[in-house]
Protein backbone atom coordinates (compact mmCIF):
# COMPACT_ATOMS: atom_id res chain seq x y z
CA UNK A 1 0.00 0.00 0.00
CA UNK A 2 0.96 3.64 -0.84
CA UNK A 3 1.13 5.63 2.47
CA UNK A 4 2.68 8.77 0.56
CA UNK A 5 -0.89 10.72 0.68
CA UNK A 6 -1.61 9.66 4.40
CA UNK A 7 -2.54 12.48 6.42
CA UNK A 8 -1.00 12.52 10.22
CA UNK A 9 -4.39 14.44 11.96
CA UNK A 10 -2.29 14.85 14.89
CA UNK A 11 -4.98 16.54 16.57
CA UNK A 12 -6.06 20.74 16.13
CA UNK A 13 -5.39 22.59 13.61
CA UNK A 14 -3.87 26.53 13.94
CA UNK A 15 -3.08 29.22 11.10
CA UNK A 16 -1.96 32.46 11.21
CA UNK A 17 -0.36 35.41 9.33
CA UNK A 18 1.09 39.08 9.38
CA UNK A 19 1.59 41.57 7.24
CA UNK A 20 5.01 43.55 8.47
CA UNK A 21 3.53 46.53 6.78
CA UNK A 22 0.45 46.62 8.47
CA UNK A 23 -1.04 45.63 5.49
CA UNK A 24 -4.89 45.08 6.42
CA UNK A 25 -6.80 41.90 4.91
CA UNK A 26 -10.24 40.11 4.60
CA UNK A 27 -11.26 37.60 7.67
CA UNK A 28 -12.21 35.36 4.41
CA UNK A 29 -8.34 35.00 3.62
CA UNK A 30 -7.71 33.48 6.98
CA UNK A 31 -11.32 31.65 7.33
CA UNK A 32 -10.13 29.97 3.70
CA UNK A 33 -6.81 28.79 5.08
CA UNK A 34 -8.44 27.21 8.16
CA UNK A 35 -11.15 25.87 6.58
CA UNK A 36 -8.72 23.85 4.66
CA UNK A 37 -7.99 21.61 7.57
CA UNK A 38 -11.36 21.22 9.14
CA UNK A 39 -10.91 17.64 9.35
CA UNK A 40 -8.17 18.10 12.45
CA UNK A 41 -11.34 19.69 14.14
CA UNK A 42 -14.65 17.99 15.29
CA UNK A 43 -16.64 20.50 15.21
CA UNK A 44 -16.66 21.31 19.09
CA UNK A 45 -14.54 24.67 18.80
CA UNK A 46 -13.27 27.39 16.50
CA UNK A 47 -12.08 30.57 16.44
CA UNK A 48 -10.39 33.64 14.75
CA UNK A 49 -8.34 36.54 16.34
CA UNK A 50 -7.42 39.96 14.47
CA UNK A 51 -5.85 42.79 14.88
CA UNK A 52 -6.42 46.53 13.40
CA UNK A 53 -9.98 45.42 13.04
CA UNK A 54 -11.41 48.87 14.81
CA UNK A 55 -9.37 51.73 13.68
CA UNK A 56 -12.07 53.84 15.02
CA UNK A 57 -11.94 52.88 18.70
CA UNK A 58 -8.52 52.02 18.87
CA UNK A 59 -7.79 53.90 22.24
CA UNK A 60 -10.41 51.89 24.19
CA UNK A 61 -10.61 48.69 25.34
CA UNK A 62 -12.55 46.24 22.90
CA UNK A 63 -14.22 44.05 25.69
CA UNK A 64 -16.04 40.88 23.86
CA UNK A 65 -18.49 39.26 26.53
CA UNK A 66 -20.31 36.06 25.99
CA UNK A 67 -23.53 36.00 28.70
CA UNK A 68 -24.44 32.06 29.03
CA UNK A 69 -27.06 33.71 31.49
CA UNK A 70 -28.37 37.08 29.37
CA UNK A 71 -29.92 38.04 32.47
CA UNK A 72 -26.40 38.88 34.09
CA UNK A 73 -25.74 41.55 31.58
CA UNK A 74 -27.14 43.74 33.51
CA UNK A 75 -24.87 42.84 36.68
CA UNK A 76 -21.73 42.98 34.54
CA UNK A 77 -22.39 46.61 32.99
CA UNK A 78 -23.25 47.77 36.61
CA UNK A 79 -19.35 46.66 36.84
CA UNK A 80 -18.04 48.73 34.34
CA UNK A 81 -19.61 51.43 34.21
CA UNK A 82 -18.53 51.60 37.90
CA UNK A 83 -14.83 51.89 36.77
CA UNK A 84 -14.85 52.91 33.09
CA UNK A 85 -15.78 55.00 30.73
CA UNK A 86 -18.36 53.06 28.27
CA UNK A 87 -17.55 54.93 24.42
CA UNK A 88 -19.86 52.13 22.88
CA UNK A 89 -21.74 49.13 23.69
CA UNK A 90 -23.25 46.96 20.57
CA UNK A 91 -24.24 43.33 20.32
CA UNK A 92 -21.89 41.74 18.11
CA UNK A 93 -22.69 41.22 14.37
CA UNK A 94 -23.78 37.48 13.78
CA UNK A 95 -25.63 35.48 11.08
CA UNK A 96 -27.92 32.60 11.29
CA UNK A 97 -26.24 29.22 10.44
CA UNK A 98 -28.08 26.34 10.52
CA UNK A 99 -25.75 24.33 11.88
CA UNK A 100 -25.46 26.90 15.44
CA UNK A 101 -29.22 26.93 16.32
CA UNK A 102 -28.05 28.27 19.79
CA UNK A 103 -25.70 30.38 21.38
CA UNK A 104 -24.89 32.89 24.12
CA UNK A 105 -25.41 36.42 24.08
CA UNK A 106 -22.43 38.73 22.57
CA UNK A 107 -21.96 41.21 23.14
CA UNK A 108 -18.89 44.29 22.86
CA UNK A 109 -18.14 47.23 24.76
CA UNK A 110 -15.38 50.16 23.67
CA UNK A 111 -13.95 51.28 27.39
CA UNK A 112 -11.62 53.41 28.72
CA UNK A 113 -10.45 53.00 32.72
CA UNK A 114 -11.71 56.04 34.85
CA UNK A 115 -8.66 58.52 35.49
CA UNK A 116 -9.82 58.71 39.43
CA UNK A 117 -9.56 54.50 39.63
CA UNK A 118 -5.68 54.60 38.47
CA UNK A 119 -4.53 55.80 41.55
CA UNK A 120 -1.05 55.55 43.44
CA UNK A 121 1.04 52.65 41.37
CA UNK A 122 -1.85 51.14 39.77
CA UNK A 123 -0.81 50.09 36.36
CA UNK A 124 -4.02 50.56 33.55
CA UNK A 125 -3.07 47.04 32.48
CA UNK A 126 -2.86 45.72 35.36
CA UNK A 127 -6.66 47.30 36.13
CA UNK A 128 -8.26 45.54 33.47
CA UNK A 129 -6.76 42.54 34.02
CA UNK A 130 -8.52 42.52 37.39
CA UNK A 131 -11.87 43.47 36.10
CA UNK A 132 -11.28 40.51 33.53
CA UNK A 133 -10.55 38.10 36.37
CA UNK A 134 -13.47 39.32 38.54
CA UNK A 135 -16.43 38.99 35.91
CA UNK A 136 -14.73 35.44 34.54
CA UNK A 137 -14.61 34.25 38.04
CA UNK A 138 -17.11 36.25 40.55
CA UNK A 139 -20.22 37.01 38.14
CA UNK A 140 -21.66 33.39 36.92
CA UNK A 141 -22.47 33.03 33.04
CA UNK A 142 -20.74 35.67 32.19
CA UNK A 143 -16.73 35.63 30.20
CA UNK A 144 -15.14 38.29 29.05
CA UNK A 145 -13.35 36.05 26.08
CA UNK A 146 -11.28 39.54 24.19
CA UNK A 147 -10.43 42.92 25.86
CA UNK A 148 -7.55 44.04 24.18
CA UNK A 149 -7.22 47.36 22.40
CA UNK A 150 -7.84 47.70 18.14
CA UNK A 151 -8.24 43.88 18.34
CA UNK A 152 -10.92 41.20 18.86
CA UNK A 153 -11.70 37.38 19.38
CA UNK A 154 -14.43 35.55 17.85
CA UNK A 155 -15.02 31.98 18.50
CA UNK A 156 -17.80 29.19 19.66
CA UNK A 157 -18.77 25.95 19.04
CA UNK A 158 -18.13 25.12 15.34
CA UNK A 159 -16.50 23.98 12.55
CA UNK A 160 -14.67 26.92 10.88
CA UNK A 161 -16.56 27.69 8.28
CA UNK A 162 -19.76 27.89 10.77
CA UNK A 163 -17.86 30.13 12.80
CA UNK A 164 -16.44 32.21 9.71
CA UNK A 165 -19.68 32.94 8.41
CA UNK A 166 -21.67 33.03 12.15
CA UNK A 167 -19.42 35.92 12.82
CA UNK A 168 -19.31 37.15 9.67
CA UNK A 169 -15.68 37.47 9.48
CA UNK A 170 -15.55 38.39 5.94
CA UNK A 171 -16.45 42.44 7.11
CA UNK A 172 -13.58 42.22 9.02
CA UNK A 173 -9.98 43.54 8.04
CA UNK A 174 -6.97 43.32 10.16
CA UNK A 175 -2.77 43.31 9.58
CA UNK A 176 -2.43 39.71 11.88
CA UNK A 177 -4.88 36.80 12.21
CA UNK A 178 -4.68 33.71 14.22
CA UNK A 179 -7.28 30.94 13.95
CA UNK A 180 -7.92 27.56 15.39
CA UNK A 181 -10.17 24.16 14.97
CA UNK A 182 -10.42 22.22 17.86
CA UNK A 183 -10.21 18.75 18.38
CA UNK A 184 -10.44 18.35 22.56
CA UNK A 185 -9.87 15.40 23.95
CA UNK A 186 -9.44 15.83 27.81
CA UNK A 187 -11.43 19.04 28.47
CA UNK A 188 -15.12 20.15 27.29
CA UNK A 189 -15.84 21.80 24.13
CA UNK A 190 -17.74 25.07 24.91
CA UNK A 191 -17.60 28.54 23.57
CA UNK A 192 -15.69 29.22 26.43
CA UNK A 193 -13.56 26.59 25.89
CA UNK A 194 -12.52 27.40 21.82
CA UNK A 195 -9.80 29.43 21.17
CA UNK A 196 -8.17 32.09 20.34
CA UNK A 197 -7.60 32.45 24.49
CA UNK A 198 -6.60 35.99 25.08
CA UNK A 199 -5.78 38.43 27.68
CA UNK A 200 -5.25 42.32 26.44
CA UNK A 201 -3.80 42.00 23.45
CA UNK A 202 -2.61 38.27 23.65
CA UNK A 203 -4.08 35.75 22.04
CA UNK A 204 -3.23 32.01 22.12
CA UNK A 205 -4.14 29.52 19.44
CA UNK A 206 -2.66 25.62 20.40
CA UNK A 207 -2.59 22.53 19.09
CA UNK A 208 -1.67 19.77 22.07
CA UNK A 209 -1.92 18.74 25.37
CA UNK A 210 -0.39 20.55 28.43
CA UNK A 211 0.19 18.24 30.89
CA UNK A 212 1.87 20.60 33.18
CA UNK A 213 -1.62 22.67 33.55
CA UNK A 214 -1.74 21.78 37.20
CA UNK A 215 1.63 23.26 38.29
CA UNK A 216 1.26 26.27 35.80
CA UNK A 217 -1.79 27.16 36.99
CA UNK A 218 -1.04 27.09 40.90
CA UNK A 219 1.58 29.45 39.81
CA UNK A 220 -0.24 31.39 38.24
CA UNK A 221 -3.03 31.75 40.87
CA UNK A 222 -0.25 33.04 42.80
CA UNK A 223 0.39 35.84 40.96
CA UNK A 224 -3.50 36.61 41.27
CA UNK A 225 -4.78 35.09 37.75
CA UNK A 226 -7.83 32.83 37.88
CA UNK A 227 -8.76 30.26 35.77
CA UNK A 228 -11.90 30.25 34.75
CA UNK A 229 -12.33 28.32 30.94
CA UNK A 230 -11.95 25.05 31.53
CA UNK A 231 -9.19 24.48 28.83
CA UNK A 232 -5.80 23.66 29.50
CA UNK A 233 -4.54 26.27 26.90
CA UNK A 234 -5.77 29.08 28.81
CA UNK A 235 -2.39 28.76 31.06
CA UNK A 236 -0.41 29.68 28.14
CA UNK A 237 -2.21 33.17 27.51
CA UNK A 238 -1.56 34.10 31.27
CA UNK A 239 1.80 32.89 31.32
CA UNK A 240 2.87 35.20 28.33
CA UNK A 241 1.64 37.97 30.24
CA UNK A 242 2.93 37.28 33.66
CA UNK A 243 6.36 37.07 31.94
CA UNK A 244 6.69 39.64 29.27
CA UNK A 245 4.06 42.45 30.46
CA UNK A 246 4.50 41.98 34.39
CA UNK A 247 8.02 40.23 34.43
CA UNK A 248 9.58 42.38 31.21
CA UNK A 249 11.38 39.41 29.96
CA UNK A 250 11.96 39.55 26.19
CA UNK A 251 9.70 37.72 23.75
CA UNK A 252 12.96 35.31 22.92
CA UNK A 253 13.93 34.37 26.94
CA UNK A 254 9.84 34.12 28.05
CA UNK A 255 9.88 31.12 25.12
CA UNK A 256 12.81 30.01 26.38
CA UNK A 257 11.15 29.80 30.10
CA UNK A 258 8.13 28.10 27.94
CA UNK A 259 9.89 25.49 25.99
CA UNK A 260 13.20 25.41 27.60
CA UNK A 261 15.91 22.85 26.26
CA UNK A 262 15.81 19.49 28.57
CA UNK A 263 18.87 20.23 31.41
CA UNK A 264 21.30 17.42 29.33
CA UNK A 265 21.57 19.85 26.73
CA UNK A 266 22.01 22.84 28.82
CA UNK A 267 24.75 21.02 30.17
CA UNK A 268 26.32 20.64 26.74
CA UNK A 269 26.43 24.50 26.28
CA UNK A 270 29.19 27.25 26.55
CA UNK A 271 29.58 28.42 30.49
CA UNK A 272 27.47 31.85 29.85
CA UNK A 273 24.38 30.25 27.82
CA UNK A 274 24.69 27.15 30.29
CA UNK A 275 24.57 29.64 33.37
CA UNK A 276 21.74 31.87 31.91
CA UNK A 277 19.34 28.77 30.63
CA UNK A 278 20.04 27.20 33.94
CA UNK A 279 18.73 30.52 36.31
CA UNK A 280 15.91 30.79 33.38
CA UNK A 281 14.90 27.05 34.23
CA UNK A 282 15.39 27.35 38.37
CA UNK A 283 13.68 30.72 38.33
CA UNK A 284 10.84 29.66 36.18
CA UNK A 285 10.43 26.22 35.96
CA UNK A 286 6.60 26.23 37.14
CA UNK A 287 6.08 27.76 34.12
CA UNK A 288 7.36 25.08 31.73
CA UNK A 289 4.98 24.30 29.58
CA UNK A 290 5.13 20.26 29.50
CA UNK A 291 3.59 18.04 26.87
CA UNK A 292 3.57 18.00 22.77
CA UNK A 293 2.08 20.89 22.13
CA UNK A 294 2.31 23.63 19.21
CA UNK A 295 1.28 26.97 19.74
CA UNK A 296 0.96 30.97 17.94
CA UNK A 297 0.62 33.90 19.77
CA UNK A 298 -0.08 37.14 18.80
CA UNK A 299 0.07 40.73 20.16
CA UNK A 300 0.01 44.00 18.96
CA UNK A 301 3.20 44.68 17.86
CA UNK A 302 3.66 40.91 16.38
CA UNK A 303 3.08 37.22 15.75
CA UNK A 304 5.31 34.47 17.17
CA UNK A 305 5.21 30.38 16.80
CA UNK A 306 6.66 27.72 18.47
CA UNK A 307 6.56 23.88 19.20
CA UNK A 308 7.53 21.70 22.22
CA UNK A 309 10.71 21.16 23.11
CA UNK A 310 10.94 17.97 21.18
CA UNK A 311 8.05 18.63 18.26
CA UNK A 312 5.38 16.38 18.85
CA UNK A 313 3.07 18.53 17.14
CA UNK A 314 3.67 20.05 13.59
CA UNK A 315 4.14 23.93 12.85
CA UNK A 316 5.22 24.88 9.45
CA UNK A 317 6.24 28.71 8.47
CA UNK A 318 6.46 30.53 5.28
CA UNK A 319 7.44 34.12 3.42
CA UNK A 320 6.11 35.70 0.78
CA UNK A 321 6.51 39.73 0.31
CA UNK A 322 6.19 41.26 3.25
CA UNK A 323 3.81 38.64 5.04
CA UNK A 324 4.86 35.40 7.68
CA UNK A 325 2.57 32.98 7.49
CA UNK A 326 2.41 29.79 10.31
CA UNK A 327 -0.51 26.67 10.08
CA UNK A 328 -0.21 22.97 11.54
CA UNK A 329 -0.18 22.37 7.84
CA UNK A 330 1.97 23.58 4.48
CA UNK A 331 -1.40 22.87 2.76
CA UNK A 332 -2.95 25.73 4.90
CA UNK A 333 -0.37 28.36 3.83
CA UNK A 334 -0.67 27.56 0.17
CA UNK A 335 -4.13 27.56 -0.08
CA UNK A 336 -3.61 31.18 0.61
CA UNK A 337 -0.37 31.90 -0.57
CA UNK A 338 -0.03 29.62 -3.56
CA UNK A 339 3.87 30.23 -4.46
CA UNK A 340 5.33 31.26 -1.08
CA UNK A 341 9.19 32.42 -1.29
CA UNK A 342 10.24 30.25 1.45
CA UNK A 343 8.85 27.50 3.57
CA UNK A 344 10.63 25.79 6.62
CA UNK A 345 9.57 23.85 9.05
CA UNK A 346 10.93 25.31 13.01
CA UNK A 347 13.01 23.25 15.02
CA UNK A 348 11.82 21.97 18.28
CA UNK A 349 12.03 24.93 20.80
CA UNK A 350 13.06 27.27 18.19
CA UNK A 351 10.37 30.15 18.09
CA UNK A 352 9.40 31.76 14.98
CA UNK A 353 9.85 35.68 16.08
CA UNK A 354 7.56 38.19 13.33
CA UNK A 355 7.62 41.61 14.60
CA UNK A 356 6.43 44.73 12.88
CA UNK A 357 8.25 47.11 10.29
CA UNK A 358 7.86 49.91 12.23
Amino acid sequence: MNHDYQKDMAGCGLTGLISRKRRRVSGSHIAKSLCLMTDRGNGLGAGYAAYGIYPEFKDFYAFHIMYDEPSVRRTVEEVLKASYHVEKIEEIPTSPVRAIPISPLLVRYFVEPLKEKLVGDVEESDFVVSTVMRVNSEIEGAYIFSSGKNMGAFKGVGNPSDIAEFFRMEEYEGYLWTAHTRFPTNTPGWWGGAHPFTLLDWSIVHNGEISSYGINKRYLEMYGYKLTLLTDTEVAAYLLDLLIRRHGLSIPVACAALASPFWKNIDRMDDGERDALTALRLTYGSALLNGPFSLLFGHSNGLVGINDRIKLRPLVAAVKDDVTYMASEESAIRAICPSPEKVWAPRAGDPVIVGLED
